[in-house]
């Protein structure tokens, strides 16, 4: 995947070893998720899904926000509700493209994140928030139930806690997301990349059929009943057992010598 830096474009694709940093450069606009960044990021995660070289993805935003979600002045200047709708499907695509990536997505958050932008953070596997970062689901505040942000934000918090953001639109302090369940770890501002970089290289380090395998049964199984969701479970540990890179670790546990991943 080749690097991207042009002031052109809205998304800034930088590949550092196995790691991708995707940034969203809309600074001026607090990295609205404009048409045109919906579109990059697709192609960008499309394309990281075909690379077998990127392990792992972090997702940040330029300047002083994450993401303020929806662009609502390009939404205001297409006030059709087919346009509209294709908007929203293709951001849901989006979303849920990330849930189906072989690699853990990452969240690097900083400053707001708001609407569209908190469904974004919700919608990563793993997210690492600086102590300014501030999360809320707003569109109730303008008169819009912020209904799609809803689906991801039910699934990282308890349905009350989600309820009263969506009811109320009010902002939550970091501290806050991460006793909630929104991100994994919070850190001072000036500490961020380090942090973000310590847990991607902590999962560089992993072999990479086991870590696609564990997250695509990860998010089948917490949608199934029980008894379905440990069927499912015990067939992939099973699957997961006859690779390569298993008895290689196990044979490295055993005789206490570091793994020689493969990645089969």
């Amino acid at each position: 995947m080749q690097s991207t830096e042009t002031a052109a474009t809205p998304l800034r694709i930088e590949p550092r070893g196995g790691v991708l940093h995707l940034t969203l450069d809309r600074p001026a606009q607090f990295n609205a998720l404009s048409d045109e960044l919906l579109t990059a990021l697709q192609s960008a995660f499309d394309a990281a899904a075909r690379d077998p070289s990127i392990r792992v993805i972090v997702l940040g935003g330029a300047g002083r926000a994450f993401s303020a979600g929806h662009d609502l002045k390009e939404m205001r200047s297409h006030p059709d509700q087919a346009y509209l709708r294709g908007l929203f499907d293709r951001c849901s695509k989006m979303m849920l493209t990330i849930q189906e990536l072989p690699q853990p997505v990452i969240a690097r958050v900083h400053g707001i994140a708001t609407a569209a932008g908190c469904q974004l953070v919700a919608a990563c596997d793993l997210a690492v928030a600086s102590e300014d970062a501030r999360f809320a689901v707003s569109g109730i505040n303008v008169g819009l139930f912020c209904s799609t942000p809803s689906v991801a934000l039910a699934r990282n918090v308890g349905r009350k806690q989600a309820l009263e953001m969506l009811l109320t639109g009010e902002f939550i302090d970091a501290r806050t997301a991460r006793e909630r369940g929104l991100v994994n770890r919070v850190v001072p501002a000036a500490e961020l990349d380090a942090e973000v970089d310590r847990l991607a290289q902590a999962i560089v380090a992993k072999t990479p059929v086991a870590v696609a395998s564990g997250k695509r049964v990860f998010y089948r199984q917490v949608e199934l009943g029980v008894a379905e969701a440990y069927e499912l479970a015990s067939g992939a540990m099973a699957c997961d057992m006859m690779t390569h890179d298993a008895g290689e670790g196990i044979d490295a546990f055993i005789a206490k010598r570091p793994p020689s991943w493969r990645g089969t």
